[in-house]
């Protein structure tokens, strides 16, 4: 898998500096390299990458004004490149996969690369998917419903390792192993990792998209459980359980939920 890439950067050096790290990463190729803003988004429109470092403070067009720039197109993945840390939160609201510092550390750069991986992944392989439904849409409707759950385990192991929580000012960059449980409350999830607990502005729908279903069930209605993290299981009244976590917390488990909750925890 190539991934293909735009730098954006109105110093010339900075650019220079991280084409030579990016060099060390043998399926990263460089299409274009742009001094501003307005550049970017029409190199962006142009070539179509899959990836763009993307400096925030650049002369006319900051980083952020190109992102908006590329509302109506289908947007590659970005990530924030800046000398200035003051940024980092209104990054991560554009749903930017990192936000790096400069100069830019190899270390940094490689875990970096590696969720783009990740996420690129994930995109082609459930595009993948859709293609497929079209042709078979068209030659032979009645199977489109039977792909549905093949599509599903082509991206099993495609999911979040990392999640980037904005709580209280800050930005915590969260282990998903170490997610215990989540809670929905309207718009917002409380996620639970056994010594914090954080606030996430996300629906739990979308939530779930990102979370690997074969260890991040629902077992109520607003209720997610990391099932590696089950210790016990204690039965109660009415068909009803409860889940007692790694964190001695317990679960209720609904009677609806109950029979997917058993596939798991034995």
């Amino acid at each position: 898998m190539t991934i293909r890439t735009i730098l954006v950067d109105d110093e010339k050096l900075a650019t220079q500096g991280l084409a030579l790290r990016l060099a060390a990463h043998e399926d990263v190729e460089i299409v274009d390299t742009c001094m501003n803003g307005r550049e970017a988004i029409r190199a962006i429109k142009t070539h179509k990458p899959d990836l763009v470092f993307l400096d925030i403070q650049m002369p006319g067009f900051d980083g952020f004004s190109v992102v908006q720039g590329l509302m109506e197109v289908e947007p590659p993945l970005f990530v924030f490149v800046t000398a200035y840390s003051d940024h980092a939160l209104k990054a991560f609201e554009t749903d930017a996969v990192d936000y790096l510092m400069k100069p830019v550390e190899e270390s940094r750069l490689a875990d970096t690369l590696d969720r783009v991986r990740q996420r690129l992944t994930e995109k082609r392989g459930v595009e993948e998917v859709d293609r497929l439904k079209e042709v078979i849409a068209e030659i032979a409707p009645d199977s489109v419903e039977n792909l549905a759950d093949g599509g599903e385990q082509v991206s099993a192991n495609r999911f979040e390792k990392l999640i980037n929580i904005k709580d209280r000012g800050q930005i915590f960059r969260v282990d998903v192993d170490t997610i215990e449980r989540i809670d929905a409350a309207g718009d917002y999830m409380c996620i639970y990792t056994g010594d914090n607990t954080l606030i996430l502005r996300e629906t739990m729908k979308d939530l779930e998209k990102r979370l690997d279903p074969r260890r991040f069930q629902r077992v109520h209605r607003s209720t997610i459980v990391n099932l590696d993290l089950v210790k016990e299981v204690k039965p109660h009244t009415n068909g009803e359980c409860f889940l007692v976590l790694q964190s001695n917390a317990q679960v209720k488990v609904s009677r609806s939920y109950r029979d997917v909750v058993a596939r798991f925890v034995h």
